[in-house]
């Protein structure tokens, strides 16, 4: 195990906790730190796990703006917008500039619609590597509202704050050489546009989004605008395209060669302080240049900083806990990662592109339009999270998502870019609209919500090119023939093109969801099949190893098997051993299948102590909260705590895997907290190890309720006995509905497990079979 608060957190600590003087007491956003996973990981299980390079690495980036904003700004080390290719990494030295990024956080795809911000001193230069000045982490801060910079080879002080939809940039030119800002839109393909409006003292633009996975490289129909506002006269200006500069030159239009292309401007050469007003949007000029005026107007940095800043806390602040300052950082950062997606991608008078397409533009009345769901990731804890803490966007979160279906036919799958992808397996848009309904999110079109739903688990897409686009349950026609995907049912119209044993299990769940959303409509025979199907998991674990694995149409399993090769085809980024536990609909029903409870454990314990659980990828992410379903949650308590301290720090390098959209802080946020949702579409959370002496949850209608662990250490991580509300508690869950009520948990934990607690069937989470 790792000591988890190494040197180099000293230093990002006293990088973070900016401006603390001016202030009386440290609120919540005074402990995020930006550059957590902006390092390749350090840890153990990343390297005896991961194959891909992107996989040792957070891809986080140290963002700036508000909570779920529409664009976020971050410094830019790389210039591409290729896939798996964060726009910074803290090893790299080199800064090319400020980007308006929508990079998806922590994950493998790609940025698209960005625009860079770029100031220099002396000789016009344009191509990004050449521009580029050395930087010093020592010279920077970089808070969830601010971020500032001194570039060594322009002698310019930059900062930046920003919005939902706009941000402002201030640059002090120190060399009293010539100053130029350059901008940049970011297209790979050489498609950008930009215009120089000297008489507005603007320059404006746009940069064209293309499809990955389904459709790759095609037009996503859709465009990041700007519009960047400067306070100064333009003493000179132009366009470029490649190494050739156009002094004078307005209009500049990319011919797809990908070239880079973007325009200048000059301000002479004295000492001078310039500020940049920027406006993005996804609908147009028009719109960014709205967003701009309506949303920032003319708010000095310092205005707008505080209102950022304000954002915030208001949204850390939802939890506030009692522990130390170092774990205070972990747990607010880790809060913060969480509220970086999915994006806001309407204007402020609530226009947004069609989903799928682009065209005709629509209006979102009584709700923010988001997009860029990493739904295979966020579903498990990220998207539990966001309903828990901030059900109002999480209701309008759902409602983009049924805004989806109705413009494009069918519910998407892994909705980015705002089109359809089938990036990932499973179907765990049930999910989350059903975890919603499940926890009295009301403020969406359910109804609606629940046609598509079902279209999603009933209709096969018979349509080949809509289906190759992404629109439909993958292999949907195998699994309803013979309860699972077999290994025959290869998915070539999908990124993942096998893996049908991880198909069959999250499907098996997504169907339990929709089964849970059925019953609260009144849909008894849609319930009663779906909940039929929730048991398909049955299928694709065999009896005689008790593992997940492949199997023909003809009822064989697939030889040479073994459970813990890192890799197999059937599954998904992981090995059989580690997905076998994917079932958390039914989790009493999959140790019957093992033969019992003690056969079970023994699996678990197999996994942990043999070094198999992998806590970089997402399906293990469950895992450890399981023993609390066979009577030894004690064990729960001791692994969740030893996942907390050796696969998360405060360093750079602080993630043992790829961010994800936030589910592996979301992870570790519940986790400190000391509970989880195992299985969201109910409402219960699983009970671990809290790390802080006390937390409290807003819920609402000024109600709060706190989890007190008395006496908690890292050695005194075991659960003694519990109160609810002043009455005895042994169970190994709380509900959703006990939170909104408000109330006390009240925790006593000592150093040694009282494996007595929580251990009797009555005290055990729900399970399909069992309840």
């Amino acid at each position: 195990m790792r000591v988890p608060f190494l040197s180099v957190s000293f230093l990002l600590l006293s990088t973070f906790f900016v401006d603390n003087q001016s202030y009386a007491q440290k609120m919540p956003v005074d402990y995020v730190a930006t550059m957590i996973g902006t390092a390749p990981s350090a840890t153990e299980s990343a390297k005896a796990h991961s194959e891909a390079g992107s996989e040792l690495k957070g891809q986080t980036i140290p963002a700036v703006g508000v909570p779920n904003g529409m664009t976020q700004w971050t410094p830019q080390t790389r210039s591409t917008e290729t896939k798996c290719i964060a726009p910074f990494y803290y090893n790299d030295n080199k800064f090319q500039g400020f980007r308006g990024t929508h990079w998806l956080n922590g994950s493998c795809v790609q940025d698209y619609g960005s625009v860079t911000v770029m100031p220099l001193s002396g000789e016009l230069t344009t191509n990004p590597e050449k521009r580029a000045s050395l930087f010093s982490h020592e010279k920077e801060q970089s808070t969830p509202d601010y971020y500032s910079v001194w570039l060594q080879d322009h002698q310019i002080n930059a900062e930046v704050t920003a919005l939902a939809r706009t941000a402002l940039m201030r640059f002090k030119f120190e060399s009293g050489e010539e100053s130029f800002i350059i901008i940049e839109p970011n297209s790979d393909e050489g498609e950008g546009f930009v215009e120089v409006l000297r008489e507005r003292g603007e320059i404006v633009g746009y940069n064209p989004v293309h499809r990955i996975y389904q459709g790759s490289g095609q037009p996503a129909g859709i465009s990041g605008y700007f519009v960047i506002k400067f306070d100064k006269k333009f003493m000179q200006s132009g366009v470029w395209l490649g190494d050739t500069i156009t002094p004078m030159g307005r209009i500049l239009t990319g011919k797809g060669n990908r070239e880079k292309l973007g325009a200048y401007v000059g301000f002479g050469d004295e000492k001078q302080v310039i500020t940049v007003r920027i406006g993005t949007s996804f609908t147009s000029i028009e719109g960014a240049r709205a967003n701009l005026e309506k949303e920032l107007g003319t708010k000095p940095l310092e205005a707008v900083r505080k209102s950022a800043r304000e954002a915030w806390n208001e949204a850390l602040g939802k939890v506030k806990v009692t522990g130390s300052d170092h774990d205070k950082v972990l747990f607010y950062s880790a809060l913060y990662r969480t509220k970086l997606s999915p994006r806001l991608f309407s204007d402020v008078d609530g226009s947004y592109p069609s989903f799928g397409g682009g065209t005709p533009l629509q209006k979102a009345e009584g709700f923010d339009y988001y997009c860029d769901f990493s739904m295979w990731d966020t579903f498990r804890a990220a998207m539990p999270l966001e309903i828990m803490l901030e059900p109002k966007r999480a209701g309008d979160m759902v409602q983009s998502l049924v805004k989806k279906a109705e413009q494009g036919g069918w519910m998407p799958i892994f909705p980015c870019w705002n089109h359809y992808t089938a990036a990932m397996v499973g179907d765990h848009a049930l999910s989350v609209i059903a975890d919603a309904y499940a926890k009295n999110v009301r403020n969406f079109d359910v109804n609606s919500a629940y046609q598509f739903l079902h279209k999603n688990a009933f209709e096969v897409n018979a349509n080949a090119k809509s289906y190759e686009a992404g629109q439909g349950r993958r292999a949907l026609k195998s699994y309803l023939q013979y309860g699972y995907v077999p290994l025959e049912d290869s998915v070539w119209q999908a990124f993942h093109k096998r893996e049908q044993v991880s198909r069959t299990l999250e499907y098996a769940y997504d169907d339990f969801c929709l089964s849970t959303l059925a019953t609260g409509l009144g849909k008894k025979e849609d319930a009663d099949q779906l909940r039929s199907r929730a048991l398909n998991y049955r299928h694709v674990i065999d009896p005689s190893t008790g593992y997940a694995r492949g199997r023909y149409a003809d009822g064989r399993w697939i030889a040479h098997f073994d459970p813990f090769a890192k890799r197999a085809s059937f599954i998904t980024e992981g090995s059989p051993a580690q997905y076998t536990w994917f079932v958390p609909q039914d989790i009493a029903g999959l140790q019957k299948i093992m033969g019992g409870k003690n056969r079970f454990i023994a699996k678990l314990d197999t996994l942990f102590d043999q070094g198999h659980y992998w806590h970089g990828n997402e399906p293990n992410h469950q895992i450890a909260y399981l023993y609390a379903f066979a009577g030894q949650p004690w064990k729960t308590q001791q692994w969740t705590r030893t996942i907390i301290r050796s696969e998360y720090d405060t360093s750079v390098g602080g993630l043992s895997g790829n961010e994800d959209g936030g589910q592996m802080s979301a992870w570790l946020a519940f986790s400190m907290m000391g509970f989880y949702p195992v299985a969201p579409g109910t409402d219960q959370y699983v009970l671990g190890s809290p790390v802080f002496e006390e937390i409290s949850i807003e819920t609402g209608k000024n109600r709060k309720f706190t989890v007190k662990a008395k006496g908690v250490s890292d050695n005194a991580r075991y659960i003694q006995s519990a109160t609810l509300n002043g009455k005895p508690f042994t169970r190994t869950y709380i509900t959703h509905g006990e939170l909104l009520k408000g109330g006390s948990l009240v925790l006593q934990m000592g150093d040694k497990p009282n494996k007595e607690w929580g251990g009797q069937a009555a005290d055990m989470p729900f399970s399909l079979t069992k309840n």
